[in-house]
């Protein structure tokens, strides 16, 4: 009775609260009347704007078809004003706030699928904390604003290059960039910030281009060479670094984020979620593309259409076929009672071109012309008729049939035919269905051996799609002829003609490749960019539409996005242009003035210090111990195993190879990444959280991962010949990358000295030593 009443008691002091809350009304919201800084208006438009467009504006928008609980959210007005269920914000106080309370599912629930992320719902914490600061118009949009006109939506007109602006320092610049970064700099009236030191600036380049760190050594030399001659030691560390195989792992995982990359299908919504064997594949052959720099347009056309292009060998033939998995990655939802699974499947492809190529959420246009992108109903209806004439291939799915239809497999020719290891049947019984009992493996010709690929292909005979009225694949209208975006209108023949005997899929990807098309280049220079100073010029990087931020240097963008182009769409060279550039090679500091007048640093007077990725830190913490495997990792855990993943088990085994080799399953992702903003990789994902939350730090305290890496750290420095001090020495130049000041050699033997007594071992006091170095800010970020 006792538990009873103290569980009565805590639902009623949450019902006073909110209670309180929403008889406090409007008046409860009480805004901050000072001048938006540039601090409010960067977090707004990249942590709170993006994610109120994506989950919120369906239903609480001036436009939606109908007002969930009377509350708008697309301006300050209505955000200020609330619903039926009272105040949205409280200023201030995260936790009287119902839109807080509401993304914790804590009484109310929005969206009401499923919880935002922690790391999306800390970010409108910490925005309410400072004030709910909001940069957009106090009126709501009643009518259709001008600005959705092709004629006016900037990223719809083709880039042109544009002319070089004239900027006071001649002297300043090293690439053609760094004139339309200065310019801006000085019309503020400041001056960019001094050259990193070259030991921050290899580290930098190290990180960016290859995702590891650099040896002691490395940076030695490559000091000694920048003294003698910057610019050629610069050259010829770019040069070296973009040749490495590790660049095509470092940048290939950037664009698995955008190719929603996962080895299983994830929760269908029935519990299920079944692997996908054969999902590797696709992952090797964006790492060669990369290694290779496959030209851009090149990458598209395959991945898009592989399997209707020529090919002049079976090497060939494989790649293209491998490389269509692009559209056949996506989660799917259960197919059991689900009469939309097919245009859940469709919808899921023209995102990926939409968002991940395009930088435009095409999708809302399903149930209804889109609200405030120049996109019809009939222009998701011409691009839908070409993904339903296109089989999407993804195998067994675990020969569930709930979640989703069996379907053929690419059989690929030149593959090698690697068969199970000899361990294959034991290892399996380990992996659990969720009915939590041993699950055997379906008998096919798809179990051993035969080299298999996920893709597409096209169907028999391609049809024209009908319109689904709201969405609902019962109630259909009128046929659309299968085409392009109407908006982007660009001068060429590229057509689809009713009686093709083709899904199109060609035809669209040569229409997204073409020189003229307005976003396809923009959209991916802009995501190069992000990867190299942590921000897009874009800042929404999967948003170029009318919601999303538009771009800090739109001249800039274009001359990078005219240039990408004029170069052959090399990824390669278009690095190679951004990190030669005086910009790229900034110090993170710089003076009280440059960070007062610009404390976002929207002009790139700096450069930004940024955390390391999940897959960074886990390989730098390898790279430290001695235990990082550089051979790339073979297959997959799930190869040739068809089963269901119990969500509730750990079906991950010990791997010293990169992380992007690691096994991505959907709702069972590698436990060593997910503590760092590591997305779920069921939808587009051009921009990763960058969150610091309390969970990271006890991660690093008592992951088992951290402490058996700083363990063998510790045994590779006990193992080594010498004194405390050189072996301290030895320490700083593994995890850090430098020698350590006479204080911290003298602190770090104090502190050993203290440890050891303690815990009576030499090997657990270097174990603590090591470990708590990867603990430090300078292990975890990157200047």
């Amino acid at each position: 009775m006792t538990r009873q009443i103290f569980v009565a008691m805590n639902h009623l002091l949450r019902s006073l609260v909110l209670l309180l809350a929403l008889f406090s009304g409007a008046s409860g919201f009480v805004a901050a009347e000072r001048p938006l800084t540039p601090d409010d208006l960067a977090f707004f438009e990249n942590k709170i704007r993006p994610v109120l467009v994506e989950h919120c504006y369906e239903c609480h928008a001036s436009n939606s078809e109908e007002i969930g609980g009377k509350l708008l959210l697309d301006s300050r007005d209505g955000i200020q004003k609330g619903g039926e269920s009272g105040a949205t914000l409280i200023a201030g106080e995260p936790n009287r706030s119902l839109i807080i309370q509401a993304m914790r599912h804590d009484g109310l629930e929005m969206p009401p699928e499923e919880p935002l992320p922690e790391s999306v719902v800390h970010d409108f914490v910490k925005w309410v904390e400072r004030g709910a600061p909001d940069p957009r118009s106090h009126h709501l949009l009643r009518k259709k604003d001008p600005s959705l006109d092709q004629a006016v939506l900037w990223s719809l007109q083709m880039p042109e290059e544009p002319a070089q602006p004239a900027v006071q320092n001649q002297k300043w610049s090293r690439e053609q960039l760094d004139r339309f970064v200065l310019a801006q700099i000085e019309a503020a009236g400041l001056s960019p910030t001094s050259d990193a030191h070259p030991s921050t600036l290899i580290r930098r380049m190290y990180f960016d281009l290859i995702g590891l760190p650099p040896s002691i050594g490395q940076i030695e030399q490559f000091v000694s060479s920048y003294q003698l001659d910057q610019v050629t030691a610069i050259r010829r560390l770019v040069d070296d670094l973009l040749a490495m195989p590790q660049f095509g792992e470092r940048w290939g995982r950037h664009w698995l984020d955008v190719a929603r990359y996962g080895e299983s299908n994830g929760n269908d919504g029935l519990g299920r979620n079944p692997t996908f064997p054969h999902a590797w594949r696709y992952r090797d052959y964006v790492i060669a593309a990369f290694n290779c720099d496959t030209p851009y347009d090149q990458f598209l056309l395959e991945q898009i259409a592989g399997d209707l292009m020529p090919s002049d060998s079976a090497q060939q033939r494989d790649r293209q076929l491998i490389a269509t998995g692009f559209l056949a990655m996506g989660a799917k939802p259960a197919k059991a009672m689900n009469t939309n699974f097919d245009m859940d499947v469709v919808a899921d492809q023209i995102d990926a071109i939409g968002i991940g190529i395009m930088g435009l959420s095409v999708g809302c246009a399903r149930c209804h012309d889109h609200k405030f992108d120049p996109v019809p109903t009939r222009d998701y209806y011409a691009l839908a008729g070409i993904f339903s004439s296109t089989e999407t291939m993804w195998g067994l799915a675990a020969n569930e049939v709930l979640t989703a239809p069996r379907t053929d497999l690419h059989v690929l020719k030149a593959a090698s035919n690697v068969m199970p290891p000899e361990n294959f049947v034991e290892t399996v019984l380990v992996l659990e269905s969720n009915t939590g009992k041993p699950k055997p493996i379906p008998k096919s010709k798809w179990s051993r051996g035969t080299p298999l690929a996920m893709g597409v292909r096209d169907r028999g005979k391609p049809v024209d799609c009908k319109i689904n009225i709201k969405g609902d694949a019962k109630k259909l209208g009128e046929v659309v002829p299968r085409g392009f975006l109407a908006a982007i209108a660009i001068d060429s023949e590229l057509a689809i003609h009713v009686n093709s005997k083709q899904s199109g899929r060609l035809q669209l990807a040569q229409w997204l490749t073409n020189d003229r098309h307005p976003l396809t280049a923009r959209v991916m220079v802009n995501r190069i960019w992000q990867h190299l100073f942590g921000k897009g010029i874009v800042r929404t990087v999967d948003d170029f539409g009318y919601y999303g931020a538009r771009p800090t240097h739109p001249e800039l963008l274009d001359h990078l996005a005219t240039k990408f182009v004029r170069q052959g769409w090399s990824v390669k060279n278009i690095i190679r242009n951004i990190v030669l550039s005086r910009t790229y090679q900034l110090d993170s500091h710089a003076n009280e003035t440059v960070i007062a007048a610009d404390a976002t640093n929207l002009l790139l007077a700096r450069h930004d210090r940024r955390q390391l990725d999940a897959e960074s830190l886990r390989d730098r913490m390898l790279f430290a111990s001695g235990e990082l495997d550089l051979t790339p990792g073979e297959g997959s855990l799930v190869r040739h195993r068809d089963i269901l993943v119990n969500l509730a088990g750990n079906l991950h085994q010990p791997n010293k190879h990169r992380s992007v080799y690691l096994c991505y399953l959907r709702g069972a992702l590698p436990p060593e990444l997910t503590a760092f903003n590591l997305p779920d990789f069921t939808t587009v994902k051009g921009q990763r959280a960058n969150s610091t939350l309390p969970g990271q730090a006890l991660y690093l305290y008592n992951n088992s991962f951290v402490i058996e890496q700083a363990t063998c750290f510790a045994r590779r420095v006990i193992s080594h010949t010498g004194d405390g001090e050189s072996k301290v020495k030895m320490v700083f130049r593994h995890a850090l990358g430098r020698n350590p000041s006479p204080i911290e050699k003298a602190q770090a033997l104090a502190l050993l000295q203290r440890t050891k007594a303690d815990l009576q071992s030499e090997e657990k006091a270097w174990t603590s030593f090591c470990q708590a170095m990867f603990l430090t800010n300078e292990f975890r970020f990157v200047d």
